[in-house]
């Protein structure tokens, strides 16, 4: 049993939902020569990142010596002034999986659009009904 379920719970803990990345740091990429693209196939084949990890977080710590394509999901502000610096390029990844609520609101967007396409034929009814409401209140 893993260790948070045998642990007793007070208050709100949120640590089984915690993402947890894979640090990198520059020091760590001039093993790769000039040019090559810097990935997480590349990084676990080189035994930099290892077990399950929910992405890649590049970290500025050390010098990068020369140009690298770098794809990963964070990048700290100093390391990539220091990849520029030295030419190399960041891509960030995109989001491995959605979540189904992002799907339901586009289907919630477009419900309120084809609403907001019908209620043109109601403005109509409800002038109608003030209009009654009017000659009743004078009475």
């Amino acid at each position: 049993m893993p260790l948070i379920r045998r642990l007793p719970k007070r208050g709100f803990n949120n640590a089984a939902f915690h993402k947890h990345y894979a640090i990198v740091n520059l020091s760590d990429l001039n093993e790769f020569k000039a040019g090559t693209v810097v990935n997480e196939e590349l990084l676990r084949e080189s035994k930099l990142v290892r077990g399950d990890v929910a992405g890649i977080k590049i970290l500025g710590d050390g010098d990068l010596k020369h140009a690298l394509k770098i794809e990963a999901d964070k990048v700290s502000e100093s390391a990539k002034a220091k990849i520029e610096k030295a030419g190399g390029t960041i891509t960030m990844r995109e989001p491995a999986a959605q979540k189904p609520s992002s799907a339901g609101q586009d289907a919630d967007q477009d419900a309120k659009e084809s609403a907001a396409e019908s209620k043109e034929v109601k403005p109509k009814k409800k002038v109608a009904a003030a209009k009654a409401k009017k000659k009743t209140s004078r009475k």
